[in-house]
């Protein structure tokens, strides 16, 4: 196996077209090929004039003809030496992205997790979001944030982790596996999109069940028997003993964290995010990251931006979904909380991301490590209030917010948000250090971004779950609570932050379970 890196194609080709043109560049006969893929795929934009695809292909040559290219290892996912002893079934609570992956995993090697699950069915739990979003009937069970594939079910799909470890490329082939684009192996940006992420977590949950996990949705945990610091049992419906908990809750269970900080589980205050959803055309976003000139049949185009105020705050854009819309992602009664969504085609009118100030645990906490929960309730209450206490967002044009005023009409950028918008000023909501950092962002960022700071480009508040404000403190090496047994894991335990980085906690989890004894 060979890899012939920093290929630079100045036209779309088809699969078949490029492995011939690599294979002419390199003087490699056709016939000598056993295989090939592409390992990675990206844009280079930097310069307008002259944009172009850059790729890495890996080819399976036979006999010697390797000789002369850089060889290099064939991926593999090594089998787990199983030490487990046990013989009680471990139990995990959520089915976001690491309770599916922490089961997948598990099940691969004949255990039978039971996954508890208080939200519904993904099938289900698009109803209720479409409820909410067009009649305003919350479901605190089943939305955005809580029910069958967790808050990643409902974004754009993001599966960036910044490596390229054997754990990002396991996960990337088991959404392959079922039923993710195959591009997603090698795009420099990797997206399922809603749509398929719909599809994907039903496949993986039939697929659990096949082996003979047990998932029970409407099975909501109310609490936790600890007994000499072990684990004993986790209480729902029924009681279900256990002596192996994955806590794969997610940042959005706040009743579950409190309960456990109750019980006596350690956990810590930690720094988090806050602010709005900003929306540009998408057309605009396109022209200012690839200009007018190229003729590639180029994807929507996104960005990542990071603004470092002179007062110690940090801004930064984050989630950015290209041609998405900005959805409602409350979870509790008379809150609004927004985050971003987009389809795999992502072919919406509007660009939309978070747009960030980081929050310091010196902000919120006094002596509650829960303090940051209630920063976080106390914005979204706000934001409820702002906008008419009927789940309309507040919302404001960027012109308004930057001269504290109320929006009065909507420029040539419209709001995508449903249930609806209430003009406002979003100045209300937030604490004066993070209105003042998001209006030097939104005109500094200008600068690397041409047409950020656009005066009509839409405010649409607030995003406060962009991450967990709690750490469940765990034993790096074990992976373990204070309490044996417990393994507090992905975004609500504080230890990850999206898709890919929650699954691949799971794995790690459900590897030190298959591993210990």
């Amino acid at each position: 196996m060979i890899r012939l890196n920093n290929i630079k194609i100045f036209e779309d080709l088809e699969d078949e077209d490029l492995i011939k043109y690599v294979l002419k560049k390199y003087k490699i006969k056709y016939s000598d090929v056993i295989s090939w893929n592409i390992f990675k795929k990206s844009i280079d934009a930097r310069d307008k004039n002259n944009i172009h695809y850059v790729y890495t292909i890996d080819l399976e040559l036979i006999g010697n003809k390797e000789n002369k290219f850089n060889k290099i290892e064939k991926y593999e996912f090594k089998k787990i030496d199983v030490k487990r002893l046990s013989n009680k079934r471990p139990v995990i609570v959520g089915f976001g992205p690491a309770g599916m992956f922490a089961g997948l995993l598990l099940v691969e090697y004949g255990l039978k997790p039971i996954i508890l699950e208080q939200g519904v069915k993904v099938e289900q739990r698009v109803k209720d979001v479409k409820d909410f979003r067009d009649k305003r009937i919350l479901n605190p069970m089943s939305n955005i944030q809580f029910g069958e594939g967790g808050a990643g079910t409902f974004s754009d799909g993001k599966l960036n982790t910044g490596n390229s470890s054997i754990y990002s490329r396991k996960v990337l082939e088991d959404f392959v596996k079922f039923g993710a684009p195959k591009e997603i192996l090698y795009t420099s940006k990797p997206h399922i999109g809603t749509d398929n992420l719909i599809k994907i977590v039903k496949n993986i949950r039939e697929y659990i069940i096949s082996k003979g996990g047990e998932i029970l949705f409407k099975e909501k945990v109310t609490d936790f028997k600890i007994e000499e610091g072990k684990i004993v049992s986790v209480i729902a419906s029924k009681e279900y003993r256990t002596d192996t908990v994955i806590l794969a809750i997610g940042h959005s269970s706040r009743e579950t964290i409190k309960r456990l900080y109750d019980l006596g589980v350690i956990i810590e205050p930690k720094d988090f995010a806050v602010g709005v959803r900003i929306e540009h055309l998408q057309k605009e976003i396109n022209k200012s990251q690839y200009g007018n000139k190229t003729k590639l049949n180029l994807p929507p185009a996104d960005y990542k931006l990071v603004y470092h105020s002179p007062n110690g705050r940090t801004a930064y854009t984050f989630c950015m979904c290209p041609g998405g819309e900005v959805v409602p992602a409350s979870s509790e009664k008379n809150t609004v909380v927004t985050n971003g969504m987009s389809t795999f085609a992502r072919d919406g009118l509007n660009a939309n991301s978070a747009l960030l100030v980081n929050i310091k645990t010196e902000d919120f906490y006094s002596d509650y490590p829960l303090d940051g929960i209630n920063f976080q309730e106390e914005l979204e209450k706000k934001a409820f209030i702002l906008g008419g206490k009927n789940y309309n967002a507040p919302c404001q044009r960027v012109q308004d917010f930057l001269e504290n005023k109320i929006t009065v009409n909507f420029g040539y950028i419209k709001p995508s948000y449903l249930p609806g918008v209430t003009m406002a000023d979003l100045n209300e909501v937030f604490p004066k250090f993070v209105t003042e950092t998001l209006k030097e962002a939104i005109v500094e960022l200008d600068k690397k971004l041409k047409g950020f700071y656009d005066k009509d480009a839409i405010l649409t508040g607030v995003e406060t779950r962009t991450s967990s404000a709690v750490r469940i403190v765990r034993n790096n090496e074990t992976l373990l609570s204070n309490i044996q047994g417990l393994y507090p894991c992905g975004e609500g335990a504080g230890y990850a932050g999206g898709i890919m980085t929650s699954a691949i906690d799971g794995i790690k989890c459900a590897i030190k379970i298959l591993t210990s004894n």
